[in-house]
């Protein structure tokens, strides 16, 4: 079995509980990305390629979609910013489908 470590960023976001908080960092020393609420946008920064495709598959709900990809900066530096956009709206089309 392979391990995939993308850090602390698991949240139950099917469940009833209003477990947003805007504008929250949830940014801890032992996290392998960085995680950034915005409103109902939820962006998390990658620091090597290899974990935005382990990213996109945790985050990935009825309630939560990958909006946005991008790469930014160049060499050593470089980061892969992935945003995902809770919509409870969108789930609930989804279901009366």
């Amino acid at each position: 079995m392979i391990q995939e470590e993308t850090g602390s960023i698991e949240v139950d976001m099917n469940s009833d509980e209003d477990w947003r908080q805007d504008g929250v960092v949830y940014n801890h020393p032992n996290n392998l990305v960085f995680v950034k609420t915005d409103g109902d946008s939820i962006h998390v920064v990658c620091h090597k390629e290899e974990q935005t495709d382990p990213v996109v598959r945790k985050m990935t709900a009825d309630k939560c979609r990958l909006t946005a990809y991008e790469e930014w900066d160049k060499g050593e530096d470089k980061k892969w910013i992935l945003t995902f956009l809770v919509d409870d709206e969108y789930a609930a089309k989804k279901e009366m489908n």
